[in-house]
């Protein structure tokens, strides 16, 4: 049932905007600033508190895991756009950070898939005489 987890989805997007404005205001900036990922942190902390509490039935879970797989990357890639505009109207130094970044991350894909494939725990590859 996808619809269960809207109303703790709703709730987190706008008390996450209501604060990222606040604190944009506090700051001087007058825009919204961190609402989104606010609203995000507050969607993982409130379901995993409702959860622990058995306050959260398991269609709402599902609802909440569907709604969440939808918003984070789409969210992710009005930010980015966001971002990548802003870098390019920056100048020289937000293009050059944002480059180093990228060349840091992919210099980081070979350590990080030596980590992962190191145990199998797979039963089928594993021998019946103790070996």
């Amino acid at each position: 049932m996808v619809i269960y987890g809207t109303a703790l989805l709703a709730f987190c997007m706008l008390v996450g905007l209501i604060v990222g404005q606040l604190l944009g205001d506090l700051l001087g900036i007058g825009k919204n600033v961190g609402g989104v990922g606010i609203a995000m942190l507050l969607l993982i902390v409130m379901s995993d508190w409702l959860r622990r509490r058995d306050r959260l039935p398991v269609p709402t879970q599902q609802g909440v895991l569907f709604w969440s797989s939808i918003y984070i990357p789409i969210v992710v890639a009005m930010a980015a756009s966001q971002n990548v505009v802003k870098a390019a109207t920056g100048g020289w130094l937000a293009l050059l950070a944002g480059v180093a970044s990228v060349v840091a991350c992919l210099a980081l894909v070979p350590l990080l898939s030596r980590i992962g494939s190191g145990q199998t725990t797979d039963p089928d590859t594993q021998t019946g005489d103790g070996k």
